[in-house]
């Protein structure tokens, strides 16, 4: 059935609809439509046309209310196939194409231009040379005239290369429109048919009256995602969590003044229970030389490279004698701050609702549109990490706990600010009400660390026929901020791989134990400009003609 069949009918009475709520998830949308029409009572179905084809038709559900009473009898869909009118269009895209191709073609006029004075320019300086050689060496003309002429070549050489090879960038981009619009018009001018829904909504109404009809309805090609601006003030120690949403949709209709909300839940995963499948283990198979070439082969392959353009702004200076003449201004009023609208959050089971607000406009371009969810402040304790046996400095870190009353901050990409400088972007787990989390903050340069071998020594005798040598580390910390910092000072000890090999710590000071793998660690807290000695000392025996290797240190 087709939307003229639909509209001729004398039962069925098509609704003009528009978009009033969108319940964004992860992975799909909710939509809610409403409309209003006025009942006769010899209506039997309600018609909602042209509704894009990533429905889900299982998904639509229709309500309603009004001033007659009605009963709901079923909802069903129909898919429809219709052609686009392309004239319209195609008219729009070649007036755009031939704009550019005019704005071309003046572009060109201008670097042949140019190319006539470049021209001229080189054509002077060839000449000049053999009669300003001859002409020094005369005396007929002095060194200021040969400048002057030099200084004036010199700089409309530059002025017309340049002007030039701006006008060819220029040219290239206005290509790479044109083909963008001529791939469209192509596009276009290909007849292809397009597939929609029809929701169809049998009723039954009880005589004539206004009704509204409410239809839901499930569509894919949506999703949002979090995104959050960490800005960590490292005077006053708090962090400001701007939640944010990045959403993203090509459902094939646009999302204008919609009520918006983002939710956490999950409705494509199911409401089963995954399965477990056996777990089978088995022997390792040799590797075929062909098979172990292959995979080396595709290891070796280089990574494409990362490429980035820079642009240089030039801004001319203002004239100074303007502003003098000026008369003094008034005092400018105190500057009121902007306020970001935020989402309303609520909370049902484990699943967490954002509610944006009733004026989104979030087109279907299939490009992401950032919302605000909330912005707040949360206290935070810096925290050292130090590592001097890799990096001579200490990295800040940055403590922070979700607090009970908030929102689940799902995965996603966190830019992280410093002191309003921009110090990285890293990707943020699920953090929980109530749970602990930890920023990396970069380097800070208030701790000076200085590591210094200050022992080497091996011993003339063997000892239980094992030759022995001693290995010893002095550390100096100094803390150059003007407040007590907390430092996890990390080292490490050699492990032996080989049973022939000990490896003893036989001193620390401050005295802690290794851990693990080696590992050493002290945790100390040091007040403002205060310096700080660690030492420690270890032996590795092995039998003399034992080579032994990894002790380059």
């Amino acid at each position: 059935m087709t939307d003229s069949e639909i509209l001729n009918s004398d039962t069925i009475k098509t609704l003009n609809t528009s978009i009033s709520e969108v319940t964004v998830y992860t992975d799909r949308a909710l939509v809610t439509r409403r409309g209003t029409v006025a009942l006769t009572g010899n209506e039997r179905e309600l018609a909602i046309a042209s509704v894009p084809a990533t429905l889900e038709t299982e998904s639509v559900r229709a309500t309603g209310a009004g001033t007659v009473a009605v009963r709901l009898l079923g909802v069903r869909t129909e898919t429809v196939f219709s052609s686009e009118p392309v004239g319209d269009r195609t008219a729009e895209l070649t007036q755009q194409i031939q704009g550019l191709q005019t704005q071309r073609r003046g572009i060109n006029d201008k670097i042949t231009a140019r190319k006539i004075q470049l021209k001229f320019v080189e054509g002077l300086s060839e000449k000049s040379v053999g009669f300003f050689s001859s002409s020094i060496a005369k005396q007929q003309v002095g060194l200021n005239e040969t400048g002057e002429l030099l200084n004036f070549l010199g700089t409309n050489y530059l002025k017309y290369v340049s002007a030039i090879a701006q006008h060819e960038k220029q040219q290239r981009e206005l290509d790479k429109q044109i083909e963008a619009l001529l791939l469209q018009l192509r596009q276009v001018q290909t007849p292809h048919s397009q597939q929609s829904f029809n929701i169809i909504v049998a009723i039954e109404p009880s005589g004539s009256g206004n009704f509204e009809l409410e239809v839901s309805y499930v569509v894919t090609q949506a999703c949002w995602t979090p995104l959050y601006d960490l800005r960590v003030n490292t005077t006053n120690n708090q962090i400001n969590l701007n939640y944010l949403a990045e959403v993203n949709h090509n459902t094939g209709e646009d999302w204008t003044g919609v009520g918006l909300t983002l939710s956490t839940a999950k409705p494509g995963m199911g409401t089963l229970p995954p399965k477990l499948a056996p777990w089978f283990i088995d022997t390792v198979y040799p590797k075929s030389p062909q098979t172990r070439e292959l995979m080396m082969t595709r290891s070796r392959q280089p990574a494409a490279p990362e490429m980035g353009t820079y642009y240089e702004l030039d801004m001319a200076d203002a004239a100074p004698l303007a502003m003098m003449a000026m008369p003094p201004a008034a005092a400018a009023p105190e500057p009121i701050d902007a306020t970001t609208a935020t989402a309303k959050v609520s909370r049902e089971g484990g699943t967490v609702s954002f509610q944006v607000g009733g004026n989104s406009n979030i087109p279907s371009d299939g490009t992401p549109h950032k919302v605000t969810i909330f912005s707040e402040n949360y206290p935070l304790k810096p925290e050292y990490i130090a590592v001097p046996r890799l990096v001579s400095f200490a990295y800040l870190q940055a403590v922070a706990v979700n607090p009970l009353t908030g929102a689940t901050l799902l995965p996603g990409k966190a830019n992280i600010f410093r002191d309003n400088t921009f110090v990285g972007s890293v990707q943020l787990e699920n953090v929980s009400p109530g749970q602990e989390f930890t920023l990396n903050l970069g380097i800070d340069e208030g701790l000076k660390i200085e590591r210094e071998l200050v022992e080497r020594q091996v011993d003339k005798k063997l000892i239980g026929q094992q030759r022995r040598t001693s290995y010893a580390y002095r550390l100096n910390v100094t803390n150059l901020h003007q407040v007590q910092v907390h430092l996890t000072l990390k080292e490490q000890l050699p492990v032996s791989r080989n049973e022939q090999i000990k490896v003893r710590s036989t001193l620390t000071n401050p005295k802690i134990v290794a851990g693990e793998m080696g590992l050493l660690e002290w945790i100390m807290s040091l007040p403002p400009q205060a310096k700080q000695e660690l030492y420690y000392q270890f032996v590795v025996e092995h039998p003399p003609d034992l080579t032994v290797t990894g002790l380059d240190i």
